[in-house]
């Protein structure tokens, strides 16, 4: 933007037009914010990100350096706009191709209004490869056809969980030289039996904030520092992949960049690789240790528990903190799988953590409850789990 021209004003665009304009903005022009299809989420969107009612054009005008307001996952909280500029996207994308060991082409069947699919076309666009759309479910995934090169795919764990139940997909994901699974915690056993079956997994962790995955197989990309605060371990981030802030919400973005700083609201731990590497292992949120009975109980602990639980085979698992008139908080487990009992699951986990931090409930919810982006909704889950209990409670 030259000096004394006026700042350049946000659009909406559609999946359909999205690739067009991402490349637009990326080379210095108008900024985009992507929109969803479905009119629901679409709605919510054009209110998050401060759009006009037809969500083609905001009478708020950006900051020079915007190249894409984003939508927050809002898993956890409400979505906020994510202001991203041209530089943090390409310093993202060609710190992931350094890291897998290349540009490549990229298999996408993630939505690209939110951050993770957003990020495979920028990946491409900015080294010049190709993107093939692909089902949320992958059953296309064996006959897709990519130029001749590297081929990388970025799914959430619950793609990868229902993909390893089918030998022909298992066998496809095998011919990939990386898949990045993201978006959320990955069952350690999940990962063992896909890398077994020749699956190039690396697990990434990142938000919104940081253009998506920053950290690979625990190891910070390059360029991006990231420490422990002493209090907690909350995780913060620093580097060239920041955001530039929340829109229209100068107020969240002092709480949330301290001193250049990124203050996640996520904890961690440095542990050892095989490797002698110093890795990143993501423990949990902040606000995942709640009160339960008089005993501070860390969900993102249990929860781990529960996935490393034998009996559960490949159901899917989540465990929230529910408000309870008895206990002021109850752990409640939630399972897509009605064959799955409490007694069982509460047994595993007591071999390892107190009897206190066992859950209390266990409900089922086929499916359970996703966001947009393909992340459980604990929220959702939360208030739904806030009425009459309908689970049995041992005594």
């Amino acid at each position: 933007m030259t000096s004394g021209s006026a700042p350049s004003r946000l659009r909406g665009v559609d999946e359909s037009g999205l690739v067009a304009a991402l490349a637009s903005a990326l080379e210095g022009g108008p900024p985009v914010a992507p929109l969803p299809h479905d009119a629901v989420e679409r709605a919510r969107a054009v209110s998050a990100l401060h759009l006009d009612g037809s969500g083609e054009a905001s009478a708020d005008p950006l900051d020079e350096e915007a190249a894409v307001v984003v939508l927050s996952s809002g898993s956890t909280a409400e979505p906020k706009g994510v202001v991203l500029s041209a530089a943090a996207l390409r310093a993202g994308a060609e710190a992931t191709h350094a890291r897998l060991g290349g540009p490549g082409h990229w298999l996408l069947p993630l939505p690209p209004h939110h951050v993770a699919g957003l990020m495979v076309l920028a990946r491409a666009h900015l080294a010049g490869t190709s993107v093939l759309p692909l089902a949320r479910d992958l059953a296309d995934l064996p006959d897709a056809a990519l130029t001749q090169g590297r081929r990388y795919l970025s799914l959430v764990p619950t793609q990868l969980v229902r993909a390893m139940a089918q030998p022909r997909l298992v066998d496809a994901l095998a011919g990939l030289d990386a898949v990045l699974v993201g978006g959320g915690a990955t069952d350690p056993g999940l990962l063992r039996r896909a890398r077994d079956a020749g699956v190039s997994c690396v697990t990434t962790y990142g938000m919104s904030e940081t253009c998506g995955g920053c950290v690979y197989d625990g190891v910070p990309l390059d360029g991006v520092d990231v420490r422990l605060e002493q209090d907690g371990g909350r995780i913060s981030i620093a580097g060239p992949v920041l955001f530039s802030g929340y829109r229209g919400r100068p107020d969240l973005t002092a709480e949330a960049v301290v001193d250049g700083r990124l203050r996640s609201a996520d904890r961690g731990r440095w542990v050892d690789g095989p490797d002698g590497t110093r890795r990143l292992e993501v423990l949990g949120r902040t606000d995942d240790v709640v009160v339960s009975g008089g005993h501070n109980v860390d969900l993102g602990a249990v929860e781990a528990r529960a996935h490393a639980w034998p009996g559960r085979g490949t159901a899917e698992l989540a465990v929230v903190g529910v408000p309870d008139p008895d206990w002021g908080t109850a752990v409640v487990a939630v399972t897509d799988d009605p064959g799955l009992t409490l007694t069982a699951l509460q047994g595993w986990v007591r071999d390892a953590l107190p009897a206190y931090a066992a859950p209390r409930r266990l409900a089922v919810r086929v499916p359970l409850p996703r966001t947009p982006s393909g992340k459980v909704d604990r929220r959702r889950l939360q208030t739904e789990l806030a009425g009459p209990s309908t689970e049995k409670e041992p005594t």
